[in-house]
Protein backbone atom coordinates (compact mmCIF):
# COMPACT_ATOMS: atom_id res chain seq x y z
CA UNK A 1 0.00 0.00 0.00
CA UNK A 2 2.83 2.08 0.92
CA UNK A 3 4.66 1.51 -2.74
CA UNK A 4 1.38 2.56 -4.29
CA UNK A 5 1.09 5.81 -2.53
CA UNK A 6 4.09 5.97 -3.34
CA UNK A 7 4.19 5.87 -6.79
CA UNK A 8 1.12 8.03 -6.99
CA UNK A 9 3.20 10.85 -5.66
CA UNK A 10 6.34 10.40 -6.74
CA UNK A 11 5.05 10.00 -10.29
CA UNK A 12 3.53 13.35 -11.05
CA UNK A 13 6.37 15.24 -8.64
CA UNK A 14 9.08 13.88 -10.96
CA UNK A 15 6.85 14.92 -14.67
CA UNK A 16 6.71 17.95 -13.39
CA UNK A 17 10.59 18.53 -11.87
CA UNK A 18 11.59 17.01 -15.73
CA UNK A 19 8.93 19.25 -17.39
CA UNK A 20 9.43 22.09 -15.90
CA UNK A 21 6.98 25.35 -15.27
CA UNK A 22 3.81 25.58 -16.58
CA UNK A 23 4.09 28.52 -17.85
CA UNK A 24 6.41 29.41 -20.65
CA UNK A 25 9.14 32.15 -21.08
CA UNK A 26 7.25 34.78 -22.71
CA UNK A 27 8.95 35.59 -26.45
CA UNK A 28 10.69 38.60 -26.89
CA UNK A 29 9.59 39.34 -30.63
CA UNK A 30 11.69 42.42 -32.45
CA UNK A 31 10.01 45.34 -34.60
CA UNK A 32 9.53 44.95 -38.00
CA UNK A 33 12.08 46.70 -39.87
CA UNK A 34 11.51 50.58 -41.23
CA UNK A 35 10.05 50.13 -44.85
CA UNK A 36 11.09 52.52 -47.23
CA UNK A 37 8.75 54.11 -49.55
CA UNK A 38 9.80 53.16 -52.53
CA UNK A 39 9.99 49.47 -50.64
CA UNK A 40 6.22 49.70 -49.34
CA UNK A 41 5.21 51.19 -52.80
CA UNK A 42 6.31 48.16 -54.57
CA UNK A 43 4.95 45.38 -51.79
CA UNK A 44 1.54 47.06 -52.59
CA UNK A 45 2.43 47.24 -56.23
CA UNK A 46 2.73 43.00 -56.54
CA UNK A 47 0.06 42.61 -54.84
CA UNK A 48 -2.48 44.39 -56.68
CA UNK A 49 -0.71 42.57 -59.77
CA UNK A 50 -1.21 39.01 -58.33
CA UNK A 51 -5.31 39.56 -57.42
CA UNK A 52 -5.53 40.77 -61.04
CA UNK A 53 -3.72 37.70 -62.25
CA UNK A 54 -5.50 35.34 -59.76
CA UNK A 55 -8.81 37.13 -60.83
CA UNK A 56 -8.19 36.53 -64.54
CA UNK A 57 -7.15 32.55 -63.79
CA UNK A 58 -3.37 33.35 -64.67
CA UNK A 59 -0.57 31.34 -63.66
CA UNK A 60 1.43 33.33 -61.05
CA UNK A 61 4.82 35.24 -63.20
CA UNK A 62 5.84 38.14 -61.49
CA UNK A 63 8.32 38.59 -64.92
CA UNK A 64 5.19 39.16 -66.65
CA UNK A 65 4.25 42.23 -65.36
CA UNK A 66 5.37 46.01 -66.65
CA UNK A 67 6.13 47.94 -63.45
CA UNK A 68 8.05 44.54 -62.42
CA UNK A 69 10.50 44.93 -65.68
CA UNK A 70 10.26 48.53 -65.39
CA UNK A 71 9.95 49.64 -61.55
CA UNK A 72 8.73 53.17 -61.69
CA UNK A 73 11.80 54.54 -59.64
CA UNK A 74 14.71 55.74 -60.42
CA UNK A 75 17.58 52.98 -61.94
CA UNK A 76 19.79 52.10 -59.10
CA UNK A 77 19.74 51.02 -55.25
CA UNK A 78 16.10 52.10 -55.45
CA UNK A 79 15.16 49.68 -58.38
CA UNK A 80 16.01 46.83 -56.53
CA UNK A 81 14.07 47.17 -53.99
CA UNK A 82 11.09 48.29 -55.71
CA UNK A 83 11.82 44.58 -57.64
CA UNK A 84 12.72 42.83 -53.79
CA UNK A 85 9.21 44.36 -52.46
CA UNK A 86 7.14 43.71 -55.67
CA UNK A 87 7.98 40.17 -55.53
CA UNK A 88 7.28 39.91 -51.91
CA UNK A 89 3.90 41.51 -52.00
CA UNK A 90 3.47 38.78 -55.12
CA UNK A 91 3.83 36.14 -53.39
CA UNK A 92 2.74 36.81 -50.44
CA UNK A 93 -0.96 37.77 -52.09
CA UNK A 94 -0.36 34.29 -54.02
CA UNK A 95 -0.02 32.50 -50.70
CA UNK A 96 -3.37 33.61 -48.98
CA UNK A 97 -4.90 32.97 -51.92
CA UNK A 98 -3.67 29.42 -51.63
CA UNK A 99 -4.78 29.50 -48.25
CA UNK A 100 -8.60 30.56 -48.74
Amino acid sequence: MKKILLSLIALPTLTIALVGCSHPRPAYYPPPPEQSEVAHHGFHDGVDAARRDIARGMRPDVDRHPRFRNPPVPYGPAAQEYRESFRRGYRSAYHEARED
